[in-house]
């Protein structure tokens, strides 16, 4: 293994290194009063230890420390890893004794919201792949969808379907609801995203359902369309599939995820069938749209008339294409990952493309977006027209316009980095009328948001992106530790989002700015990133102390990195791994290296002038070894091949 050693002082320290250092430090701390004031001693969550007839909600046990695991990779603490460890097993045995999960894992929910919590177990998987106890559970969890368990038959291998939308540990949960008497009734919480079907005898708007004769009739059609047969949303479980095969490295794996995906690409190449209720031929679907659902006979629209619409978290409702595009990007992702083909990627291409096509200039104040809060750069009040697409499709066609999120272009150009997906991306930021360099103070659930600042400082044009969203992010955790310390509410009453709101833990900074990455795709995303790092002398993941990291620039065959050693007094050794899964190669490293007398004779008044130099060495490793001595910084300019090698959890020893 090649190992390079820093010779540049570090005179004048980087703002953006003590912001990250300074960082570190505030998060290291965070997660005590979190403990403190929300758990038991036991790990368990305080709350009312009761669960309602709805199958909804675990994942939102999960989620209030889902990122720590992640924290803990990118060089947080070691009690990040053992505490979101303990927090994991506790809230699975919560859960277990409350009912939504059985053998450690939900027992039949949409993969939707199970993507959110089981990227959790993801984190934990990479951060130490020699849990055997995890390992296990890996195996058995992926078992479940390649019928290893005879008690959970969840796929079809005959039609290449997984058999309900909502499926786990119990096999196929079939029906939209447990109730014998199912209902969709008002709630005010669900209003902005409105009736999940328009064919309803009597329902014409969402307050009709405060009708109960309605409300069951509404009930009714979701227990028999959305009951049974495969969703779009289901894609979502490849990543269950590739975090075994990160682990095992079995065939059988890579296997299945190929044949399952393929089948939802022939699905979405296919034309629809004809539909049988009136008006609907006449809406037929756009060439390389996904279908939503597919019935047990592998029929797409069977229990919808033909619809090619109207599935489980599919077009109508609730999201639309905000879930249908991260189906497919999650999912094609983990076919590239494990295969190195590029045309898995082209899936998500398709959706983005057919919805871009539909868009047009509307005034953002007077559209119901159902999901206006995640727009908190574009909606800029003074705009009298903003660029929109349609969301979703329902009986009436496109509706439900709303801001094109960056998110999935740039999750794929960071896999490809293919020029046409970068021109995606500045296509849409040249349509839109909002400064791009813009960081503004704010976190949503998904722990993102900052795309399009992160894609200006690579691209050149926002130098100070670093410091200013480090500081942004600094100030974030801080409120949420003042949120905590001044939270009164009865525990044992509140909100099942109340922990998940309060999570003093913000990762996507030190993703993009440390791994050269966009923050991972919520709902199920794997860390799809240019590099990770190791403590070589204490042997663990992440920067070690006291050191910082700043990728800036990527290439499809470069990158450009500096690493900063911000202690005057000890010597640190990093470990650079080319991917997240070690799936890259680095070729060849340009550094600096210094030329000038460092410290330079007494006295001590003023610093010499330090002159440097570039060196070049061959390095054809996925590992590259940095020795930073007290107070020292490097930059790596690194030409890399990217996915050749097989993709792992594995560790360097």
């Amino acid at each position: 293994m090649l190992t390079l050693t820093a010779s540049v002082p570090l005179d004048a320290p980087p703002a953006w290194a003590v912001l990250e250092r300074a960082l570190f430090d505030l998060m290291d701390r965070s997660v005590h009063p979190f403990l403190e004031k929300y758990t038991r001693p036991d790990g368990t969550l305080i709350w009312a230890d009761r669960w309602s007839d709805s199958r909804d909600g675990a994942d939102d046990f999960y989620e209030s420390s889902y990122n720590w695991p992640l924290y803990y990779l990118l060089g947080g603490g070691d009690h990040l890893l053992t505490q979101g460890q303990r927090q994991w097993d506790a809230i699975t045995k919560q859960l277990t004794e409350l009912g939504p999960v059985l053998d450690e894992y939900e027992r039949g929910y949409d993969q939707f919201h199970q993507s959110e919590s089981y990227i959790y177990f993801y984190f934990l998987c990479l951060a130490d792949p020699t849990n055997e106890r995890n390992r296990e559970r890996a195996v058995r969890f992926a078992g479940l969808y390649l019928n290893e368990n005879p008690d959970a038959p969840n796929y079809d291998p005959e039609r290449k379907l997984i058999r309900a939308p909502h499926n786990g540990s119990g096999g196929p949960r079939w029906g939209h609801t447990d109730s014998p008497e199912p209902s969709y009734g008002w709630s005010a919480s669900m209003r902005t995203y409105g009736l999940p079907y328009t064919d309803i005898e009597g329902v014409r708007e969402y307050d009709d359902l405060k009708d109960p004769t309605l409300s069951r009739r509404m009930g009714e059609a979701m227990q028999e369309r959305m009951g049974k047969g495969d969703v779009a949303g289901n894609l979502m479980v490849t990543s269950l599939i590739a975090n075994a095969f990160l682990l095992t490295g079995e065939e059988k794996y890579r296997r299945w995820i190929v044949e399952y995906f393929n089948a939802w690409r022939e699905r979405a190449a296919g034309s629809a069938p004809p539909a049988e209720q009136s008006g609907q031929s006449e809406r037929p679907k756009p060439a390389g749209l996904l279908p939503d659902n597919v019935g047990l006979s592998g029929d797409v629209g069977e229990y919808l008339d033909g619809r090619w619409y109207g599935g489980l978290y599919g077009w109508s409702w609730p999201h639309g294409y905000y879930n249908i595009g991260m189906a497919a990007t999650v999912s094609g992702g983990n076919a590239f990952l494990l295969t190195g083909d590029e045309t898995y990627l082209q899936l998500a291409r398709d959706q983005y493309d057919a919805i871009w096509d539909l868009g047009e200039l509307r005034s953002p104040g007077g559209e119901a977006m159902s999901l206006r809060s995640h727009w908190v750069d574009q909606l800029d009040s003074e705009q009298e027209g903003i660029f929109v697409v349609p969301y979703r499709h329902n009986d009436e066609g496109w509706f439900d316009y709303q801001p094109m999120s960056p998110v999935y272009p740039a999750a794929v150009w960071n896999m490809t980095m293919d020029p046409a997906d970068w021109e995606r991306i500045e296509t849409l930021r040249r349509v839109e009328k909002y400064d791009w360099r813009r960081v503004q103070g704010f976190r949503n659930k998904e722990d993102n948001g900052h795309e399009q600042p992160w894609l200006r400082f690579l691209a050149g044009d926002n130098p100070e992106y670093p410091e200013q969203m480090l500081a942004s992010t600094y100030g974030q955790v801080c409120r949420r530790l003042a949120l905590i310390q001044e939270d009164e509410e009865d525990l044992t009453q509140v909100h099942i989002h109340h922990w998940q709101q309060l999570n003093p833990v913000i990762t996507e900074a030190l993703v993009q700015l440390t791994l050269g990455a966009p923050q991972i795709i919520y709902n199920g995303g794997l860390l799809h990133c240019r590099l990770r790092y190791y403590d070589a002398e204490r042997k663990r993941p992440g920067l070690p102390a006291d050191v910082a990291a700043l990728v800036s620039r990527l290439d499809a065959d470069r990158t450009v990195v500096e690493l900063v050693n911000l202690s005057p007094y000890a010597s640190r050794t990093v470990l650079l791994q080319a991917g997240g899964f070690g799936e890259h190669r680095f070729e060849t490293v340009r550094y600096t290296k210094r030329t000038s007398i460092y410290p330079g004779p007494p006295p001590a008044y003023q610093s010499p002038e330090v002159e440097h130099t570039t060196e070049e060495e061959n390095v054809g490793d996925v590992y590259l070894q940095v020795e930073l001595p007290p107070a020292t910084q490097i930059e790596l300019d690194i030409s890399m091949a990217r996915y050749v090698n097989e993709p792992s959890c594995n560790l360097p020893w």
